[in-house]
């Protein structure tokens, strides 16, 4: 029998989060392109950027046949610092320069999150969302602790430039929030959004091994 839910991301991060929950599911990447959909709909506040762009992403895969019947999640995660949007940053240039400003500070991670309801019979599914935000106190890092964390490759595909789970949370010094959050979901906001759409996680604890997950592209 197919997992009840659908996380629409192909985080590594989040995946490992739900199946240390014991929660069944498929993976389904959206294709979503984040940056155009900004650029059309916003400026957006990193807080709206992180919902809107988790409500795009369980909203995009809530459309595909393998979707039908199911519960989407869609995540997605912003890191704001000064009022800024910190994203992926992509390119160790933009990394170097990102951590750098953000030694010794506090930053915002937000995460949003959205669950929609691909029920047969919604011709438009309905959803529902919800952001998750912690405050992350970073350590004073040097010229080269900086570089080498860059250098791993670690910070370029990860918002904010830094990890709770890897090897960036050397440099974090505490975490006002949820800190599963700053990985990526919050399993406590989950389980709200869910109880909302008339389901108790727990009851899907036993609907397959713990640790048994499928993965669609």
């Amino acid at each position: 029998m197919e997992p009840s839910l659908i996380l629409a991301s192909q985080s590594p991060a989040r995946a490992g989060l739900l199946r240390r929950a014991a929660i069944p599911f498929d993976a389904v990447v959206s294709h979503v392109d984040e940056d155009a959909l900004v650029r059309a709909e916003g400026p957006f506040t990193p807080a709206e950027t992180a919902l809107r762009l988790a409500r795009a992403k369980a909203e995009a895969v809530a459309q595909l046949p393998q979707a039908q019947g199911r519960l989407v999640l869609g995540c997605d995660s912003v890191f704001e610092l000064d009022g800024e949007s910190y994203g992926k940053p992509y390119e160790p240039d933009v990394a170097l320069k990102r951590i750098t400003a953000m030694s010794g500070r506090a930053g915002t991670l937000h995460t949003g999150h959205w669950l929609v309801d691909a029920h047969d019979d919604a011709a438009h599914p309905a959803g529902h969302g919800a952001l998750s935000s912690a405050t992350v106190h970073f350590a004073q890092m040097s010229p080269e602790e900086i570089r080498d964390y860059v250098g791993t490759g670690e910070p370029l595909q990860v918002a904010g430039s830094f990890t709770l789970d890897g090897r960036g949370s050397v440099f974090v010094e505490r975490v006002e929030g949820d800190p599963n959050a700053v990985v990526g979901l919050s399993l406590s906001t989950l389980r709200a959004l869910l109880r909302d759409a008339g389901v108790c996680v727990t009851t899907w604890w036993d609907a397959q091994p713990e640790g048994a997950q499928h993965s669609a592209q």
